[in-house]
């Protein structure tokens, strides 16, 4: 049969009509660019994410970039992130002439580990961006409480995480100085095409970044501070605020296809033999109803390239997020880094894999995934 890595047929298909009403009155509108759609959407993504200012933006790289900018990152800072995530975490922080400074993660959660952040400051230092990944919060109380201390904005990268829940119940996006999200497509919440929103409880910072958006422009052609077109289209936010309304139904299955993950591969041997070995979220057991969004379900695999192949052969969708670290990419040789700095990364990304996840993936899909996993390790 096959199982795809995402299937975004099964996922509009239901939402198509109201979907296509919604674009339609935008069209009847013809307000294309910063439309009432776009600061609907910005009003109900706040309140979800326990925040009090949303600001749409372009994508979920834009919504980084536009937040070290809000800080005054540049040229001669330093800003202290994970070594393992995607690449706009500290291509962002490069690209504005300051220089990431990296930390190895957790290898429970995959997020930056907090013990080692004090270890990385120094008097350069102007920011932190924990990521949340794979759709688990990292550990934010003592980020923030180090942060607190030496007077460092936090920017917590939520690209994956809409939703997702801290131990004590706060969101992800409402815990730092800034909040950065994505609605690529294959997120929980994604548009039909790029996609991005910034939120904040800082009403000061909030209206910097409104600025920012526009080109630094306030009033029209008149700038006090160089910004971009960091816009979020009118069209794309109608399309968000009609799949809005059907985020924790999503969630929902999403947590139950990874249970019954854990239930067929506990089932199989795999992960008695050792050769598979579950995600662990480590909020569930705190009664957090959001502990893990899983926008991936991301498992540490034997053997993993042979794997792939057989998988591929099988028709099963699998994904390695993500094969090389920051400090070992070519563009980032010039940090100084060499292999063996940060194990636990590099041992992620020789380790992990992705498997389906989807809301729509049914029981019968699931069964067929671990049946492929279970043929390859026979």
């Amino acid at each position: 049969m096959g199982v795809p890595l995402l299937d975004l047929k099964a996922h509009h298909e239901p939402l198509q009509k109201e979907i296509l009403d919604a674009v339609e009155q935008v069209f009847k509108s013809q307000a294309f660019i910063l439309g009432a759609e776009v600061g609907k959407l910005e009003e109900r993504v706040a309140a979800y994410c326990q925040a009090k200012y949303g600001i749409g933006v372009t994508s979920g790289t834009d919504a980084l970039l536009i937040a070290l900018m809000a800080l005054g990152v540049g040229p001669g800072d330093e800003v202290i992130t994970s070594p393992y995530s995607f690449f706009a975490t500290a291509g962002v922080v490069a690209r504005l002439g300051a220089k990431p400074v990296l930390v190895d993660i957790d290898p429970k959660t995959f997020n930056i580990d907090p013990a080692k952040i004090s270890q990385a400051m120094t008097p350069k230092s102007k920011a932190i961006i924990p990521v949340h990944l794979y759709g688990q919060c990292a550990d934010m109380a003592p980020i923030m409480e180090l942060a607190k201390r030496h007077n460092l904005g936090v920017i917590e990268d939520a690209a994956q995480a809409i939703g997702s829940e801290y131990r004590d119940g706060r969101r992800a996006c409402s815990m730092g100085t800034i909040g950065c999200l994505s609605f690529f497509p294959s997120k929980n919440l994604g548009c039909l095409g790029d996609g991005g929103m910034v939120v904040t409880n800082d009403a000061d910072l909030a209206e910097r970044i409104r600025i920012l958006r526009v080109h630094g422009s306030q009033p029209k052609y008149y700038h006090k501070l160089i910004g971009g077109n960091f816009r979020l289209d009118t069209i794309q936010a109608a399309v968000l605020n009609v799949k809005l309304n059907h985020l924790d139904g999503w969630t929902k299955r999403r947590q139950e296809n990874a249970a019954r993950y854990e239930t067929l591969f506990r089932q199989s041997g795999l992960v008695q033999k050792g050769k598979v070995r579950l995600p662990e979220p480590v909020y569930r057991d705190k009664g957090i109803k959001h502990y893990h969004i899983y926008n991936q379900f991301v498992l540490r695999v034997e053997r993993r390239d042979d794997l792939i192949a057989h998988l591929k052969q099988k028709g099963i969708g699998a994904e390695i997020y993500y094969p090389v670290p920051f400090h070992l990419q070519e563009c980032f040789l010039y940090l100084g880094h060499k292999a063996g700095d940060f194990p636990e990364s590099e041992r992620a990304a020789n380790e992990t894999l992705a498997i389906p996840i989807y809301p729509e993936l049914t029981m019968a899909q699931q069964t067929e995934v671990v049946e492929a996993f279970a043929a390859f390790y026979v």
